[in-house]
């Protein structure tokens, strides 16, 4: 587990260590995040601002023990679970995973179908096929010019996402006064703790889990020395920390913008319903800046989901695709769903019904794997960070399970 020296130079600067955390960061700013945040500030105003302030802090964690398990064992958490089941249980594990890789890829296309729909008028079919095509050379660059190259492309799409939905805040009024005392905690009503429980619930994604332990893998070596793992450990928390906040702020100005010039607005429940209301409140400019934040986060985010699906194959089945075979596996039924005509509202909300599932299955085994010290060795979690991983874990996973009994009751 020492690793050797090739590919490392001494020690890095800073910014040159930077990038997998943003790439991972994507799934945080995803088609699924928008509607939902959306949906929130125009229906509560800035109540559930605190949801997603605690959302992030929880993000943060996970995102810097997966990370940090792909460098400290040069592993993708599904290589490490690979090595350590037996066979049932290890095809048990990769349907699931599976599955939920391909309701992340459903909503993302989706999004990204609807963002084309916004601007250019396109069908949704011709529009999944378009960010089909488009994700499959963001994947390509990845594969034959490497880490570093995906990571650019991937951040750019990223800076591009946080100008297209944070703009609308210069446009529309915003009360500071109000959104500061949206942090504190609390609820008006059963409505409003179903929203909360989707919104902190659906947070934690396990594709980005599972992408980034991979993504730090393949970015610093498998693994890299010894020597070097204080220095990119102590730059990865940088990494999570500035890529989280970027991506937390975006989801906390979607809210504020819907809070501030959406409320009491009919039909922002859906994304095109929420588009009609910010040109109509805010002017076409805002709303084309919106659809183009919109289509670089199916874009971003579905070239991701892409990628933790090929972590999740070659790290518990040994078998490694062709980006291009891939592609077209998780793809082919996101057109078909769109194809049949499903109401896309419908589908995203299905899709985060199955994402839900899938969390505990990732969650888990992160935290007791980086908890272990005979794979980890003096990089074993401390007892706080295990303390505050384990209570992480049990907030995610009990509010996931509420939203699925409450999403399947009808209840709120």
């Amino acid at each position: 587990m020492d690793g050797g020296d090739e590919g490392w130079v001494g020690r890095q600067p800073l910014p040159w260590l930077l990038g997998p955390a943003f790439v991972a960061a994507v799934a945080y700013v995803d088609p699924g995040n928008v509607a939902a945040n959306l949906t929130a500030g125009a229906q509560y105003g800035y109540l559930l601002v605190w949801v997603l302030v605690a959302a992030n802090v929880m993000a943060v964690l996970v995102q810097y023990l997966s990370a940090k398990l792909g460098l400290v064992t040069g592993s993708s958490l599904p290589e490490v679970l690979g090595d350590r089941l037996p066979r049932g249980r290890r095809l048990a594990f990769w349907a699931q995973a599976e599955l939920v890789a391909a309701a992340t890829d459903l909503a993302e296309v989706i999004g990204g179908a609807i963002a084309l729909h916004i601007l250019f008028g396109l069908p949704l079919l011709v529009g999944g096929v378009i960010v089909g095509v488009v994700s499959m050379l963001l994947l390509a660059g990845q594969t034959y010019r490497g880490p570093r190259h995906f990571e650019l492309v991937v951040t750019g799409l990223l800076v591009v996402i946080t100008v297209g939905f944070v703009a609308g805040l210069f446009f529309g009024p915003v009360d500071w006064g109000e959104a500061a005392a949206g942090v504190v905690p609390r609820f008006e009503g059963a409505q409003t703790v179903l929203l909360a429980a989707s919104m902190l619930g659906a947070t934690v994604m396990p594709h980005a889990i599972y992408a980034h332990s991979a993504l730090a893998r393949d970015r610093h070596g498998h693994p890299p020395p010894r020597a070097a793992l204080p220095q990119l450990l102590a730059a990865t928390r940088w990494d999570v920390l500035l890529s989280l906040l970027v991506a937390g702020s975006v989801n906390i100005a979607m809210l504020l913008l819907a809070a501030g010039n959406l409320a009491g607005v009919p039909g922002t429940d859906t994304i095109e319903g929420a588009h009609e209301a910010i040109v109509s409140a805010l002017g076409p400019a805002v709303g084309i800046a919106f659809g183009i934040g919109l289509l670089a986060s199916g874009l971003a985010s579905t070239s991701v989901g892409c990628y933790a699906g090929s972590a999740i194959m070659g790290g518990l089945l040994r078998v490694r695709l062709s980006v291009f075979t891939r592609r077209l596996i998780t793809l082919i039924p996101a057109l078909v769903i769109i194809a049949a005509g499903v109401d896309p509202t419908w589908a995203l909300v299905l899709s985060q019904v199955l994402l839900s599932l899938g969390i505990p299955f990732a969650l888990i085994p992160l935290v007791q794997l980086t908890s272990d010290r005979a794979l980890m060795g003096s990089f074993v979690n401390r007892a706080v960070l295990s303390w505050a991983a384990w209570v992480v874990v049990v907030l995610i996973v009990a509010l996931n399970l509420a939203l699925l009994v409450l999403t399947a009751t009808g209840a709120g």
